[in-house]
């Protein structure tokens, strides 16, 4: 009877906990079709964005607001007059190899900042006076991309802005280390500048920002479900093992007619044998 207890509790116990997995498993795999759909919905945001007509910079009362959902790859239109002296080079690694962003202030007449990357430039390009592209000089209009400031730096190396080594576009801090005020707390991506087709790069190099968002979320939901339904698979050969033998255990007299059965057939056929 203590032995007959003991099964019965090993049997809800398993079953509340196949329960409980297949609960957490398929509430898991619905999650993920929810993060699919929101993904989705953002990458067709962002397209609109990117290829929508350039539009003004965000005023200065609304900087607080600006987030990624709702501003990132915005296409924008900024004017103002380059400050070449308090540019920032940033590591990049981008297509046209490894080197780095040229981050350059941008004042308006109202006295606000904006940081603008102009582009890539490889190491031989990284002094002002090796650059085949002339600077910019007073009012310059700018097209790009808004995109939102990078802190504290890159993956396993900080900005040092001390020793002037800068790994990642952290808006606020670039701003401080340059003493710039009224700075906007975000960056242009400048657009590419036209050239002859053919022609070799003019540094710094603009136009190379990556749209892309990793979207494994279906993979993900597929891979929960498929468990979910893995648990209910074996939740159910339990189920329908420990039936069966309860049913044996609660009618013996057909085990013992089918053993029975097996006993006389063999002793048929040894009646059968020539002597």
């Amino acid at each position: 009877m203590a032995g007959r207890q003991r099964s019965t509790a090993a049997r809800v116990i398993f079953m509340v906990c196949a329960a409980l997995a297949f609960a957490g498993f398929f509430a898991l795999g619905n999650w993920q079709v929810e993060r699919r759909a929101w993904k989705l919905d953002l990458i067709a945001r962002v397209e609109q964005r990117v290829h929508a007509p350039a539009s003004e910079a965000p005023a200065r009362d609304r900087w607080p607001q600006i987030n990624a959902a709702a501003d990132e790859y915005r296409h924008l239109r900024i004017s103002g007059t380059f400050l070449h002296d308090k540019e920032t080079l940033v590591q990049a690694s981008t297509r046209l190899g490894a080197g780095f962003w040229v981050l350059t202030p941008l004042q308006a007449a109202d006295g606000t900042t904006v940081l603008v990357n102009r582009g890539f430039v490889p190491p031989e390009a990284r002094e002002r006076s090796s650059r085949t592209a002339i600077e910019p000089k007073g009012e310059t209009a700018v097209t790009g991309l808004l995109r939102i400031t990078e802190p504290k730096g890159g993956f396993l190396r900080k900005n040092d802005p001390a020793a002037n080594r800068w790994f990642s576009r952290d808006v606020q801090a670039i701003a401080a280390a340059r003493g710039l005020n009224n700075a906007a707390p975000y960056f242009v991506d400048a657009e590419a500048a036209a050239t002859a087709p053919g022609a070799a790069p003019s540094w710094p190099a603009g136009g190379l920002t990556v749209i892309a968002f990793p979207n494994s979320h279906l993979v993900y939901a597929i891979t929960w479900y498929g468990l979910a339904l893995m648990v209910a698979g074996a939740a159910w050969f339990v189920w329908r093992d420990d039936r069966r033998r309860r049913r044996k255990l609660a009618n013996p007299a057909d085990s013992n007619g089918d053993n029975a059965s097996h006993a006389d057939g063999r002793h048929r056929q040894d009646d059968r044998r020539p002597d």
